[in-house]
Protein backbone atom coordinates (compact mmCIF):
# COMPACT_ATOMS: atom_id res chain seq x y z
CA UNK A 1 0.00 0.00 0.00
CA UNK A 2 1.39 3.40 -1.04
CA UNK A 3 -0.37 6.16 0.97
CA UNK A 4 0.71 8.90 -1.44
CA UNK A 5 -0.25 6.96 -4.56
CA UNK A 6 -3.65 6.21 -3.04
CA UNK A 7 -4.30 9.85 -2.17
CA UNK A 8 -4.12 9.44 1.61
CA UNK A 9 -1.03 11.66 1.72
CA UNK A 10 -0.96 14.91 -0.33
CA UNK A 11 1.41 15.13 -3.27
CA UNK A 12 4.79 16.77 -2.71
CA UNK A 13 4.99 20.04 -4.64
CA UNK A 14 7.55 22.34 -3.01
CA UNK A 15 9.88 22.52 -0.03
CA UNK A 16 11.02 19.58 2.05
CA UNK A 17 9.43 16.22 2.70
CA UNK A 18 10.00 13.36 5.11
CA UNK A 19 8.88 9.76 5.52
CA UNK A 20 9.26 7.97 8.84
CA UNK A 21 8.01 4.44 9.46
CA UNK A 22 8.12 1.65 12.05
CA UNK A 23 6.82 -1.91 11.63
CA UNK A 24 5.78 -4.72 13.95
CA UNK A 25 5.17 -8.24 12.60
CA UNK A 26 2.79 -10.55 14.48
CA UNK A 27 2.36 -14.32 14.40
CA UNK A 28 -0.66 -14.26 12.10
CA UNK A 29 -3.31 -11.99 10.59
CA UNK A 30 -5.67 -12.32 13.57
CA UNK A 31 -2.99 -11.21 16.02
CA UNK A 32 -2.05 -8.38 13.66
CA UNK A 33 -5.66 -7.17 13.47
CA UNK A 34 -5.94 -7.15 17.26
CA UNK A 35 -2.67 -5.24 17.56
CA UNK A 36 -3.73 -2.82 14.81
CA UNK A 37 -6.79 -1.91 16.89
CA UNK A 38 -4.51 -1.11 19.86
CA UNK A 39 -2.17 1.00 17.74
CA UNK A 40 -5.12 2.77 16.13
CA UNK A 41 -6.37 3.82 19.57
CA UNK A 42 -2.90 5.10 20.46
CA UNK A 43 -2.90 7.20 17.30
CA UNK A 44 -6.34 8.70 17.94
CA UNK A 45 -5.53 9.67 21.55
CA UNK A 46 -3.12 12.50 20.77
CA UNK A 47 -2.59 13.54 24.39
CA UNK A 48 -0.69 10.29 24.97
CA UNK A 49 1.82 10.77 22.17
CA UNK A 50 4.60 12.20 24.34
CA UNK A 51 4.36 9.25 26.73
CA UNK A 52 4.79 6.94 23.73
CA UNK A 53 7.69 8.92 22.25
CA UNK A 54 9.56 9.37 25.51
CA UNK A 55 11.34 12.10 27.45
CA UNK A 56 12.76 15.04 25.55
CA UNK A 57 10.14 14.93 22.80
CA UNK A 58 7.32 17.34 22.00
CA UNK A 59 4.16 17.38 24.11
CA UNK A 60 0.87 17.28 22.18
CA UNK A 61 -2.36 18.61 23.68
CA UNK A 62 -5.55 18.07 21.74
CA UNK A 63 -7.96 21.02 21.72
CA UNK A 64 -11.35 21.61 20.13
CA UNK A 65 -11.88 24.13 17.33
CA UNK A 66 -12.00 26.99 19.86
CA UNK A 67 -8.71 26.02 21.50
CA UNK A 68 -10.18 24.43 24.63
CA UNK A 69 -8.26 21.40 25.90
CA UNK A 70 -9.96 18.14 24.91
CA UNK A 71 -9.54 14.68 26.41
CA UNK A 72 -11.02 12.32 23.81
CA UNK A 73 -10.12 10.83 20.43
CA UNK A 74 -9.16 13.37 17.78
CA UNK A 75 -11.81 14.74 15.40
CA UNK A 76 -11.72 16.75 12.19
CA UNK A 77 -11.64 20.47 13.05
CA UNK A 78 -9.67 20.00 16.27
CA UNK A 79 -6.25 21.53 16.90
CA UNK A 80 -2.99 20.22 18.31
CA UNK A 81 -1.27 22.58 20.76
CA UNK A 82 2.36 21.49 20.54
CA UNK A 83 5.08 22.27 23.09
CA UNK A 84 8.35 21.52 21.32
CA UNK A 85 11.71 21.58 23.12
CA UNK A 86 13.15 25.10 22.82
CA UNK A 87 11.65 28.60 22.47
CA UNK A 88 7.94 28.61 21.70
CA UNK A 89 6.00 30.59 19.12
CA UNK A 90 5.13 34.10 20.32
CA UNK A 91 1.89 34.26 18.33
CA UNK A 92 1.08 30.77 19.60
CA UNK A 93 1.45 31.85 23.26
CA UNK A 94 4.49 29.59 23.51
CA UNK A 95 3.07 26.74 21.44
CA UNK A 96 3.00 25.66 17.82
CA UNK A 97 -0.51 25.05 16.48
CA UNK A 98 -1.91 22.83 13.76
CA UNK A 99 -5.47 22.22 12.65
CA UNK A 100 -6.81 18.73 12.00
CA UNK A 101 -7.95 18.73 8.38
CA UNK A 102 -9.02 15.11 8.24
CA UNK A 103 -9.41 11.98 10.32
CA UNK A 104 -9.92 9.11 7.90
CA UNK A 105 -10.44 5.39 8.28
CA UNK A 106 -10.82 2.91 5.46
CA UNK A 107 -9.25 0.13 3.49
CA UNK A 108 -6.91 0.35 0.52
CA UNK A 109 -5.62 -2.63 -1.44
CA UNK A 110 -7.01 -4.87 1.29
CA UNK A 111 -5.16 -2.99 4.04
CA UNK A 112 -7.16 -1.27 6.81
CA UNK A 113 -5.78 2.12 7.81
CA UNK A 114 -6.41 5.12 10.05
CA UNK A 115 -4.99 8.51 9.07
CA UNK A 116 -4.80 12.00 10.55
CA UNK A 117 -3.78 15.01 8.44
CA UNK A 118 -2.84 18.30 10.10
CA UNK A 119 -1.77 21.69 8.75
CA UNK A 120 -0.11 24.70 10.48
CA UNK A 121 -2.76 27.10 11.74
CA UNK A 122 -3.40 30.29 13.65
CA UNK A 123 -3.74 30.21 17.42
CA UNK A 124 -7.49 29.93 18.18
CA UNK A 125 -6.91 31.49 21.60
CA UNK A 126 -6.03 34.97 20.34
CA UNK A 127 -6.93 37.40 17.55
CA UNK A 128 -3.59 37.33 15.73
CA UNK A 129 -3.77 36.26 12.12
CA UNK A 130 -0.31 34.79 11.49
CA UNK A 131 0.22 31.04 11.45
CA UNK A 132 1.52 29.88 14.84
CA UNK A 133 3.97 27.25 13.60
CA UNK A 134 7.52 27.13 12.29
CA UNK A 135 6.26 25.68 8.98
CA UNK A 136 4.09 27.62 6.54
CA UNK A 137 0.46 26.70 6.00
CA UNK A 138 1.32 24.82 2.79
CA UNK A 139 2.89 22.04 4.88
CA UNK A 140 1.05 18.97 6.11
CA UNK A 141 1.93 16.24 8.57
CA UNK A 142 0.20 12.93 7.93
CA UNK A 143 0.01 10.29 10.67
CA UNK A 144 -1.02 6.84 9.50
CA UNK A 145 -1.32 3.38 10.99
CA UNK A 146 -2.17 0.46 8.74
CA UNK A 147 -2.12 -3.31 8.64
CA UNK A 148 -0.58 -5.25 5.77
CA UNK A 149 -1.17 -8.95 6.38
CA UNK A 150 0.43 -9.83 9.70
CA UNK A 151 2.40 -6.55 9.90
CA UNK A 152 1.26 -3.31 11.56
CA UNK A 153 2.91 -0.12 10.34
CA UNK A 154 2.98 3.36 11.89
CA UNK A 155 4.18 6.22 9.70
CA UNK A 156 4.51 9.99 9.57
CA UNK A 157 4.74 11.67 6.17
CA UNK A 158 5.65 15.37 6.00
CA UNK A 159 4.87 17.18 2.77
CA UNK A 160 5.57 20.66 1.34
CA UNK A 161 7.56 21.76 4.36
CA UNK A 162 8.87 25.34 4.22
CA UNK A 163 9.83 27.71 7.07
CA UNK A 164 7.04 30.10 7.97
CA UNK A 165 8.26 33.55 6.89
CA UNK A 166 4.90 35.24 7.53
CA UNK A 167 5.24 35.73 11.29
CA UNK A 168 4.16 39.17 12.50
CA UNK A 169 7.34 39.83 14.51
CA UNK A 170 11.02 39.71 13.59
CA UNK A 171 11.71 37.38 16.52
CA UNK A 172 8.99 35.09 15.20
CA UNK A 173 10.45 35.13 11.70
CA UNK A 174 13.91 34.24 12.99
CA UNK A 175 12.58 31.52 15.26
CA UNK A 176 10.52 29.97 12.44
CA UNK A 177 13.46 30.06 10.05
CA UNK A 178 15.76 28.32 12.52
CA UNK A 179 13.23 25.71 13.62
CA UNK A 180 11.80 25.16 10.15
CA UNK A 181 15.18 24.82 8.48
CA UNK A 182 16.36 22.48 11.22
CA UNK A 183 13.24 20.33 10.88
CA UNK A 184 13.66 20.10 7.10
CA UNK A 185 17.33 19.20 7.58
CA UNK A 186 16.33 16.22 9.69
CA UNK A 187 15.56 17.54 13.14
CA UNK A 188 11.93 16.44 12.98
CA UNK A 189 13.07 12.92 12.06
CA UNK A 190 14.13 12.29 15.67
CA UNK A 191 10.67 13.27 16.92
CA UNK A 192 8.81 11.17 14.38
CA UNK A 193 11.11 8.16 14.81
CA UNK A 194 10.38 8.21 18.54
CA UNK A 195 6.64 8.52 17.95
CA UNK A 196 6.26 5.73 15.39
CA UNK A 197 8.43 3.42 17.49
CA UNK A 198 6.19 4.16 20.47
CA UNK A 199 3.02 3.57 18.49
CA UNK A 200 4.03 0.02 17.52
CA UNK A 201 5.72 -0.88 20.81
CA UNK A 202 4.42 -4.15 22.23
CA UNK A 203 4.32 -2.85 25.81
Amino acid sequence: MDPEKNGIVPQQEAGGQSNTEARRSLVDDAAAQSFYERVRQRLLHVNGWQALAGAGTAAFQLTDAQGNDAHRPVQTGDHFKIDIPGPGSDTGDGFDWVRVEAVEEGESEGCPYTAIRVRPATNPNNERNDVAHFFSEEATSNFIVRREGNTVIAAVHGRNEKPNAAAETLIGKVRNFLFGSGAIAGGSKLQWNALVDGLVATE
